[in-house]
């Protein structure tokens, strides 16, 4: 299984949101909203392990991390 900590992760300030945005560049449809930096990047990880999860009991096989 690919380990999901290798990926790229992005946060960034949505004024739309008006709340930090937390993204995967291996998985763009996927993101998390919260109030501070650490809260989107810790809630989009999270967000990604499960998506992992999912995946592999689906038995799909995840994207590779892209460094």
């Amino acid at each position: 299984m690919v380990n999901y900590t290798y990926y790229s992760y992005r946060i960034y300030w949505s004024a739309e949101d008006d709340q930090f945005v937390g993204q995967c560049a291996e998985l763009p449809s996927l993101s998390w909203l919260a109030n501070s930096q650490r809260e989107a990047l810790d809630g989009v990880v999270t967000l990604v392990a499960d998506a992992m999860a999912d995946m592999q009991a689906e038995g799909e096989i995840p994207p590779q991390p892209l460094a």
